[in-house]
C-alpha cells in the first residue's frame, strides 16, 4: 500500500513539476493576471506538499503521520484530506 501511494504521489508531483514551467511561460506570454499567477503558486505549493509526503513515507513514517503533515501543508490550497490537485478557478 505504501509503495503504491509513493509511486502515485511521485507521478502526480512529476506531472506538476513538468507542467509548471510550461504554464508559467504560457501565462507570461499572454500577460497573465493575478489569478493565473496565484494558480501557478497553488500548483507549486501542492507539488511541494506531495513531494514532502513522499519523502516522509520513504523515511519510514506512518501514513497517518505523513498525511497529517500533508493536510497542514496543503490547507487552503488543495481539495480533500489528501490535497487533491483539483482547485477552484
Amino acid at each position: 500500500m505504501k509503495q503504491g501511494f509513493v509511486v502515485s504521489a511521485a507521478m502526480v508531483v512529476l506531472g506538476a513539476v513538468l507542467a509548471s514551467p510550461v504554464l508559467a511561460a504560457d501565462a507570461r506570454h499572454k500577460g497573465a493576471g493575478d489569478g493565473v499567477t496565484k494558480d501557478i503558486a497553488n500548483h507549486r505549493a501542492m507539488a511541494e506538499a506531495h513531494t514532502n509526503t513522499a519523502a516522509c513515507l520513504e523515511a519510514g513514517k506512518t501514513e497517518k503521520e505523513c498525511h497529517a503533515q500533508l493536510q497542514k501543508d496543503c490547507k487552503g490550497v488543495g481539495i480533500g484530506k489528501h490535497c487533491g490537485m483539483k482547485h477552484g478557478h
